[in-house]
């Protein structure tokens, strides 16, 4: 009897002693997640312009600002639109120390967004547990509206009237004079049939796209077909680009309105006003008609948006 006794007390202990190990397993594990964890910060980094339908670098930079302690096993989980996560996994960050991620990704409508939340986990020491600290969410960015190259005959279809502008030298894609070369001049421009047969490097000269001031009307409203607008609007962004960039001060006027101007300012200012248009929120009294902007030689490009 005696005998029994002793033989379930010795199994009792054992049972309290792998239960008490497991119980400290479970704190130590606790202790040192939250060790790797504290103060590791990871910080979005979103690029100036993005726009629809085109690859985008997006990064995070995963940083330990703990003084002495060493960061293992970290994973910054970002959300994407799907239910899956983009997981970025860094195994050892010493104190002080960061790491950058950087990958493509594209965004297909344009318009005012968010970008999907972001946190840190670790699974340090033992893979038992997962903790994680706070989720961020994703912050808020403009995405504008599509733009592809514009060749001179897609930009002469698209004019629609105004001044026949002067020739002159400038940065567009028409020639304008074949001249020698002189130190300075951008090689890509030497013309090699040319040379070949005056002897002597004879370079391009470009002409520039206008002389005058161009107005980017948009016509209609774009409610009833959805596809139609998009293409629309990405051609608008497109046009607007292409000139601003050939040094022509440009102004958008229709359902969306922006003064005349030039630079990289200006096209930001175009690009957002096009990013943002919306034809379900369009009170039906506005339709800018463009009278602040009636310029003696000025070039118009009309861009149907649809009924």
């Amino acid at each position: 009897m005696g005998l029994g006794v002793a033989a379930v007390n010795t199994g009792n202990n054992l049972l309290y002693l792998l239960v008490s190990m497991l119980l400290g397993l479970i704190v130590v594990s606790g202790v040192l997640s939250e060790n790797s964890i504290r103060r590791t910060r990871a910080t979005r980094i979103v690029p100036e312009e993005i726009h629809a339908g085109r690859a985008t670098l997006f990064g995070v930079r995963v940083t330990n600002a703990k003084r002495r302690l060493t960061s293992y096993s970290v994973t910054v989980e970002v959300a994407r639109e799907r239910d899956d996560a983009r997981r970025l996994y860094v195994l050892r960050l010493p104190a002080g120390e960061e790491r950058l991620f950087t990958w493509q990704e594209t965004l297909s409508h344009r318009g005012q967004q968010h970008l999907p939340a972001m946190r840190v986990t670790t699974l340090f020491p033992f893979g038992l547990f997962l903790k994680a600290g706070p989720e961020a969410p994703g912050p808020e960015v403009l995405v504008y509206p599509r733009v592809v190259p514009i060749s001179p005959a897609s930009l002469r279809q698209s004019a629609g009237g105004g001044a026949v502008p002067t020739r002159r030298r400038g940065r567009g894609a028409d020639l304008y004079n074949l001249r020698e070369y002189r130190p300075g001049d951008d090689p890509r421009l030497i013309h090699w049939r040319s040379t070949a047969k005056a002897g002597a490097l004879m370079v391009r000269e470009l002409e520039a796209e206008s002389t005058t001031d161009a107005r980017i009307d948009l016509e209609g409203r774009g409610r009833a077909d959805r596809e139609r607008l998009e293409h629309a609007l990405s051609r608008a962004a497109s046009l607007a680009v292409h000139l601003l960039r050939s040094g022509v001060r440009v102004g958008l006027v229709g359902p969306a309105t922006v003064p005349l101007g030039a630079g990289a300012g200006q096209e930001r200012r175009i690009l957002a006003a096009l990013a943002l248009y919306d034809p379900a929120a369009l009170d039906a009294t506005q339709a800018g008609d463009g009278d602040g902007m009636v310029l003696a030689g000025r070039r118009e490009f009309r861009i149907d948006l649809g009924p």
